[in-house]
């Protein structure tokens, strides 16, 4: 089954070379794929440029709120800050801080 699968992804890839290296295709006409007379010109580029810069933020989102170092976790730790300093000073017991510590990690 593997062999089959790898066989038939060999001839996709090949048979879209092949049809890619077509000399009398439009493409010979001295405009190629990316020149600025086809296509969609200056606007075409400048959209591209926003789609990856949108992909690579997302990126960088995703990365900085997956490891933690996001607004979230900052606001955590400031209340933990608060809890602490507030049980030091015994506004809180030993049972209240702890109560309230659970609720502040979950």
């Amino acid at each position: 089954m593997a062999l089959r699968l790898a066989i038939t992804g060999a001839a996709v890839l090949l048979g879209s070379t092949i049809a890619y290296a077509d000399p009398a295709s439009d493409w010979s006409r001295g405009y190629g794929h990316m020149g600025w007379g086809a296509g969609y010109g200056i606007f075409g580029g400048l959209m591209m440029l926003v789609f990856w810069g949108v992909i690579i933020a997302l990126i960088v989102i995703a990365v900085r709120w997956l490891s933690g170092d996001g607004q979230g976790r900052g606001k955590s730790t400031e209340a933990m800050d608060i809890l602490k300093s507030r049980f030091a000073r015994g506004e809180l017991d030993e049972e209240e801080f702890r109560k309230r510590k659970a609720a502040l990690e979950d």
